[in-house]
């Protein structure tokens, strides 16, 4: 079962195989407002029930098992957007690329200034905001285009090539007519009054349109 979104104070995920690390950071951040949870490898954080709520995870690159990189990459291939600031003992600039190419929030050296490490985490929460009410607006507008029926979705995808109710007519074998009220029960479902709205509704929703 997962967590539903939080909306109380994010939660920071410290991951890191060296004990006195993970001690340091846990008394920073507690001392700092922040809600904490520690992990001693990657194996024990993919075993914690997936939260879905606001926080952010600091990652040591180089742990015993999965390595910072690999866990990475699971959590890409999950679907988790949490967003990730890592953290190594060494200058490892084809590590850090591809780190950034997936999606890392930062790459920071140990030991870390605990003020830029602050700063970081916060501009990684606010990211994370960002990500979770886009997705929720995205998920919102997907149901509101769950309501056609697969002829209205096939004709509204039409509708967003500019094409004329004849014209689609024509690529659907159809006719004008009904087209012309597959077209209004479209507009009327999604609440919308013009084909430059349906567009911009459509773009968000990441619906293409046919042809």
């Amino acid at each position: 079962m997962e967590s539903t979104m939080a909306e109380g104070n994010p939660v920071i995920f410290i991951i890191d195989d060296d004990s006195a690390i993970r001690k340091s950071l846990f008394r920073l951040l507690t001392a700092s407002g922040y809600k904490v949870e520690e992990f001693e490898s990657a194996e024990s954080y993919l075993s914690r029930e997936r939260y879905n709520g606001i926080g952010c995870i600091i990652l040591d690159v180089k742990m015993g098992g999965r390595s910072g990189t690999d866990l990475q990459q699971e959590l890409n291939n999950r679907g988790d957007n949490i967003p990730i600031i890592f953290l190594t003992g060494h200058a490892d600039i084809p590590t850090s690329v591809r780190a950034m190419k997936r999606g890392a929030g930062d790459f920071l050296q140990k030991p870390v200034d605990e003020n830029i490490l602050l700063y970081t985490i916060e501009q990684a929460l606010e990211e994370h905001r960002k990500r979770c009410a886009y997705g929720e607006k995205v998920e919102e507008l997907r149901k509101q285009f769950s309501t056609l029926t697969p002829r209205e979705f096939e004709v509204m995808r039409w509708v967003l090539t500019g094409k004329l109710n004849k014209q689609i007519a024509h690529e659907l074998g159809i006719t004008e007519k009904t087209v012309k009220v597959h077209r209004g029960e479209v507009m009327k479902k999604l609440r919308v009054s013009s084909v430059a709205e349906l567009v911009r509704l459509a773009e968000a929703a990441g619906i293409e349109p046919a042809g």
